[in-house]
């Protein structure tokens, strides 16, 4: 899944639509089915990546990473790097991540409900 590239068309439309519209901001950080079960698992707390890892059996290490990065980078968690040998890094939600812990339970009965009612 390739990047839009910042002096795209595409790219500018997408964030002046992100920069009017706020549930499109909110959609383009956790839209992705990644970064909302990332967010899903972190909601139960602290995780090392190789935990988040195997809780998300089929993201690559790849996907884990650049997704954990654009969540920090929007602050909706944090990284902590504890000076062990080896190192212990750890996930956790910020203030901000933890704001969307019922809005991920919503989904998910919402999902719930209306998962099998497509039309085929």
């Amino acid at each position: 899944m390739g990047r839009i590239k910042e002096t795209s068309t595409n790219f500018e439309n997408k964030k002046i639509l992100a920069d009017e519209c706020s549930e499109v901001y909110a959609a383009n950080i956790i839209g992705g089915q990644w970064s909302l079960v990332i967010c899903s698992w972190l909601t139960n707390g602290k995780m090392r990546f190789g935990e988040l890892k195997k809780a998300i059996p089929n993201i690559t290490e790849r996907m884990l990473t650049m997704q954990l990065r654009k969540l920090e980078e929007y602050n909706i968690l944090t990284r902590t790097v504890y000076a062990e040998v080896p190192p212990k890094v750890v996930y956790e939600l910020t203030e901000i991540g933890y704001e969307l812990k019922p809005i991920i339970r919503q989904m998910e009965k919402w999902g719930e409900r209306h998962k099998n009612l497509k039309i085929e």
